[in-house]
This record gives C-alpha cells, structure tokens and sequence, in this order.
C-alpha cells in the first residue's frame, strides 16, 4: 500500500503546453522577434537561437531575449515586445486552444476544495489575452506571470511561491502540487518545496526531460491529475 500524502490545497497549473494548447505558437511569434534581433530565418544563428527558445520553453520570456541578445538590455527588451504582439496577434486571431479536458479539470480541482493558480512565463497582456480569447478570465483562482512575483520567472520558485503567499491556500508548501510541460516547470515546483511535481506530455519536452528536472509523475495530460490527487491521498 502507498504511503498517504498530506492534502494538496494549492495547485499551480502552466499554461501555454499544459492547460493551453500551444500548437506552435511560440515558435511563430519567435520568428517576428528574431528579425527584432537581427537574425533571419534559414540562417545558421536562427536555428541556434530557434533550439534555445525550444530549449527553455516555460521560462520568462524577457529573460531568454536577454540571453539571446547577449546583455544588450534595449535590443532584448525590443525582441521580447515584437515576440509578444505576435504571440497576442496570433491569439486574437483564433490560433488559441486549450488542452482537451484541461477546462473541466480546472473546475473538478476546484469542485474538490482546492484553490487552483495558472501561471505563465508570458506578459501580463498576453496572458490576459490568452485568458480572454478562452473565456477563462475567472476560471482560476488567480493567475500569475513573472512580474506578479518580482520578476523572476521559471525555473525560480517565485511563482509557486507567491501563488502560496497571495492566495494563503495552504499551510505548508508539501500541500502544493505543480504541473507543466517544460524542465523549467519541474525546477520551479522542486525548488518550492512542493510534494507533487507533475509533468505533462503535451507540450515541449519529453518524459526524460521532465523526470531528469524533478518531476515525481509524468501524465498524458492534465486531465489526469485531479484523480492523482485523490489516489495520492488516499494511499493508492
């Protein structure tokens, strides 16, 4: 027989990858923001930069345009807005879905008394957008980005964390669980202390990715995780 596990009041949820479908999204607004950085598609510094992004998917996007931009502050910050006016023209244009089930398991977490926080490496604006182009504006309990937590995205732990303090969910951070789709979201969730770290595999990276950055369970989807929760509690 498992070992129980103590209640999980508080569960943070990615977005873009886990709860939304990305469909290559990033990828496509990240072309309009290398033409920002001076690299154009087809070339040698467009693949590697390209490789990065897919790399560090789930991580503040500001952050990645600053490694991509080698420290130039102006020149990432200019690469980071091109990326998200194409990301939020590409949303308001319909190329926006979520994960099959990803809505009715939000609202079965929250039926079951736990207190629900979508986050996001994005922008306010484009996760607003994105929140509004599903009909999700009050689907959650709260939602997050970087800035909300000071300005560090994944993999910090900010988010989890202010997602704890805003929403004093829970007691203790082994009441938390984190699911996402990305290496940086496992990071995220060991580095606060959270008991359930799942990895979801409908996004960007792969079961040995997720499992090598910390996952405790890798899932199809998100729709499985309200009945692993239960099954954690009860000690099966």
């Amino acid at each position: 027989m498992t070992r129980r596990t103590k209640r999980t009041n508080l569960v943070v949820l990615d977005m873009a990858g886990t709860t939304v479908a990305d469909d290559g999204l990033v990828e496509r607004a990240f072309g309009t923001a290398a033409r920002a950085l001076g690299v154009e598609p087809g070339t040698v510094h467009h693949d590697e930069q390209l490789a990065y992004v897919r790399a560090t998917m789930g991580e503040s996007k500001i952050s990645v345009f600053r490694h991509l931009a080698a420290g130039d502050e102006e020149q990432a910050r200019r690469a980071n807005a091109a990326f998200e006016s194409a990301y939020g023209r590409l949303v308001t244009e319909g190329h926006c879905h979520p994960v099959p089930g990803a809505r009715e398991a939000i609202e079965r977490l929250r039926a079951d008394g736990r207190t629900v926080v979508l986050t996001t490496g994005f922008a306010r604006t484009t996760q607003d957008a994105v929140l509004a182009a599903l009909g999700w504006t009050d689907l959650a309990d709260l939602t997050l980005c970087p800035a909300d937590a000071g300005g560090r995205g994944r993999p910090y732990p900010d988010m989890v964390l202010t997602a704890l303090l805003r929403t004093r969910a829970a007691d203790d951070v082994r009441r938390i669980a984190v699911a996402g789709d990305t290496s940086s979201d496992m990071l995220s969730g060991t580095r606060a202390g959270a008991a359930l770290v799942a990895g979801v595999l409908t996004g960007a990276h792969d079961e040995a990715a997720l499992r090598a950055s910390g996952a405790t369970h890798v899932l199809g989807s998100v729709t499985e995780l309200p009945d692993l929760l239960v099954r954690a509690e009860d000690g099966r």
